[in-house]
């Protein structure tokens, strides 16, 4: 058995100087493919069930087959939910087996986030599973602009609610198809000299491949969620194979065929924050 927390992969990378990867799974076939590539680079992988996974797969489902792969994993794999907004829903993830909850309060105010973080974490350590909360708000590619993550929130936040990872808002962006991202560092530094929680980057697809190995060797960014990406080489590969297979039409033989790209693009993902 290989199940590991999020703070058991997430401490080791912050005292040694790289960052695990947080991969945003859609179905059977990407998450195995990242289980893969976990193996084939020795290295822990965070298996990421999102809200709109959640809303196309019952939770319970994602529950079974993140524990099925962790179990059969030579690496530590952590199960996760992403993007929690509500208790019930952090509550029957922990019920579920899940080895980290994220929950998501970056819209409410501050002292309403804070209060239900903590409430959450509580929940979650009594239950001996990790919690990974947000201060500031990550905006979205053509949607929801972003809120800087303020430091002396920041500060406050990790030392109230006892998160084992938090969530910061400096110039990243969800679901950017561009890697054009530009990180405030001056932000990250004030943020890093008030709390020594590992942080967390959302929407990691949109910062460059260098950049990304470079904030996972000098900060204290210890995990990197990656979807967009993945997604678009799902998307390439099954086009790709369905144009040069048109008489093919078995779902396995389709799906199947996506999980050698996908299986490389989280090999070279992982490789590239270490």
């Amino acid at each position: 058995m290989t199940r590991a927390t999020l703070a058991e992969v997430l401490q080791p990378a912050l005292r040694d100087g790289y960052a695990v990867a947080g991969l945003v799974c859609l179905g059977w076939e990407d998450a195995r493919a990242y289980v893969a590539a976990a193996e084939a680079e020795g290295a822990p992988v965070i298996l990421q069930a999102g809200p709109g996974a959640r809303a196309h797969m019952p939770l319970p489902v994602w529950a079974s087959m993140f524990h099925a792969l962790a179990d059969g994993a030579s690496v530590p794999v952590v199960s996760h939910l992403d993007h929690g907004t509500r208790v019930a829903e952090c509550a029957e993830a922990i019920a579920l087996g899940f080895t980290s909850v994220m929950f998501d309060g970056s819209r409410l105010p501050l002292e309403e986030n804070i209060a239900q973080t903590k409430a959450i974490v509580e929940m979650a350590h009594q239950a001996g599973v990790s919690c990974e909360g947000e201060i500031g708000f990550v905006g979205y590619a053509d949607g929801a602009e972003l809120h800087g993550t303020d430091s002396d929130e920041a500060a406050r936040f990790a030392a109230e609610t006892g998160v084992d990872a938090m969530a910061v808002s400096i110039g990243n962006v969800h679901l950017q198809t561009d890697q054009v991202a530009q990180i405030d560092r001056d932000r990250l530094a004030r943020i890093e000299a008030v709390t020594d929680v590992p942080l967390v980057i959302h929407g990691g697809s949109g910062l460059p491949h260098d950049l990304r190995q470079d904030l996972a060797r000098t900060s204290a960014i210890c995990k990197f969620n990656i979807g967009t990406e993945l997604r678009m080489t799902f998307g390439g590969a099954l086009r790709a194979n369905l144009a040069t297979r048109p008489d093919v039409f078995d779902r396995i033989a389709i799906l199947s065929a996506v999980e050698e790209p996908l299986t490389e693009k989280a090999r070279e993902v992982i490789r590239g924050l270490r």
